[in-house]
């Protein structure tokens, strides 16, 4: 079995002062508290995981600092809720967009740091072999979470009401579930083109 880059201490100290630098920023006078803890909680429950699964399963330094990536856009969207952040707001406004397209980020991430992980896991257990295949299951998986996430979204609307509006980040937009799956599936694909031979690197580094 292949044995990942395991990532030093003071880079698990410089990760983890990140996380909760943002963190707590987050947390300072969000403009919704339930949102907040809405968009946020994945990133809790992340964080959980890889503490759990650090000492028997480490994964690569590549693939932890796309997991903090993914963390930074959650607690952004969450401070400020995905409809309106402030730079994604002047970018509306200075070209012209109908909407604040930020959600948008969140997606595309969704569908390229889970393909990351789900692509070393599938290496490393030897799930299965040929590129095709890898590559293939590795996007069913950013499509399936993609799709699980828009019925969480749908779940937590139908609970709570209007107060589900700004977690929705719909703005009025009647494709937005099928486009966050899109910019997902673009994330995903992103992911197998531009970082395939990093994560490999890093997987043989210490085989």
């Amino acid at each position: 079995m292949l044995k990942p880059a395991y990532p030093e201490k003071r880079e698990i100290a410089l990760w983890l002062g990140i996380y909760t630098l943002v963190l707590l920023w987050s947390a300072i006078a969000p403009k919704d508290r339930f949102i907040w803890f809405l968009e946020v909680s994945p990133a809790l429950i992340g964080l959980v995981v890889l503490a759990a699964t650090y000492r028997p399963f480490p994964l690569t330094r590549l693939t932890y600092w796309l997991i903090l990536v993914h963390c930074v856009i959650l607690m952004v969207g969450g401070h400020y809720t995905y409809a309106e952040v402030p730079l994604f707001d002047w970018i509306r406004d200075t070209f012209g967009q109908s909407r604040n397209n930020y959600d948008k980020i969140g997606h595309l991430a969704q569908g390229f740091i889970p393909a990351a992980i789900a692509r070393e896991l599938l290496l490393r257990l030897e799930v299965i072999r040929g590129k095709a295949w890898l590559n293939f299951l590795v996007i069913c998986f950013v499509l399936a979470l993609s799709a699980f996430y828009e019925m969480i979204e749908w779940w937590v609307a139908v609970a709570s009401g209007d107060e589900a509006v700004e977690f929705l980040a719909t703005q009025g937009y009647v494709w937005d579930t099928q486009s966050d799956m899109f910019m997902a599936l673009i994330g995903g694909i992103a992911a197998l083109v531009f970082i395939a031979r990093w994560q490999d690197r890093q997987l043989a580094a210490h085989s």
